[in-house]
């Protein structure tokens, strides 16, 4: 999973990103509220573990601004404030689940498995963003900054798949396989050949790019740094 941790106390920060990692998961780390809000409207996350109390935005008041801007990733509180009244506020405001400092580390692995489990039973995912490029796999229609992008079938399974990976380095070989459904490698250019038209439909005309060459591993899709 991919998972956004927005955690100001950094030695904390480092003790969940690490664990986390070591459980396979793929962690991106906030230590301001202003960041983590950022990143949540940038990338696609499948679980953001959040502070309460964080410099720039507090906890509370950043999982409002993205429940109304219909961001529906599930959200993991953690706190030291642990009265019953601490815990309503956050599931009022759209957390999913709050979990009390200090705190066993199995516990909070289950529970995230717990919370992405419950998201996929209660609605498969038709929507991928990342930055201001929006698929719609129901319409299978393509945005970026509200433009609408015709892609072509090929194109537009490249694309998702890229998306569903976005901040990842994708290689030849997973792109021949989930894509192509080669299981070798055909020895020809039908990867760069698609990989050039996306560009050309998604970054040409857009100030910022989204797929970058990763040099000797392959392509990522991932929103600009801000």
């Amino acid at each position: 999973m991919k998972i956004l941790v927005i955690e100001d106390d950094r030695q904390a920060a480092s003790y969940l990103a690490k664990g986390l990692k070591e459980a396979g998961h793929v962690v991106d780390v906030a230590n301001d509220g202003k960041e983590g809000l950022f990143l949540a409207g940038a990338e696609h996350y499948d679980v953001m573990i959040v502070d309460r109390m964080l410099p720039g935005r507090d906890g509370l008041s950043l999982v409002q601004v993205l429940r109304a801007a219909g961001n529906d990733t599930p959200v993991l509180f953690l706190s030291a404030l642990g009265s019953v009244d601490d815990r309503v506020k956050g599931l009022k405001v759209g957390g999913d689940d709050y979990l009390t400092k200090p705190f066993a580390f199995s516990e909070l692995l289950a529970r995230i498995e717990v919370l992405v489990r419950r998201r996929g039973a209660a609605q498969p995912q038709t929507r991928l963003s990342v930055g201001d490029l929006e698929l719609d796999l129901l319409s299978r229609s393509v945005k970026r900054a509200g433009k609408a992008i015709d892609l072509l079938p090929r194109e537009f399974t490249l694309l998702e798949y890229l998306m569903r990976n976005a901040g990842s380095v994708v290689t030849r070989t997973m792109m021949l396989e989930n894509v192509w459904d080669y299981h070798f490698d055909p020895q020809t250019n039908v990867i760069d050949v698609h990989i050039a038209r996306l560009r050309q439909k998604i970054d040409k005309d857009f100030p910022t790019p989204l797929i970058h060459t990763v040099r000797g591993a392959g392509y990522s899709l991932r929103a600009a740094e801000g």
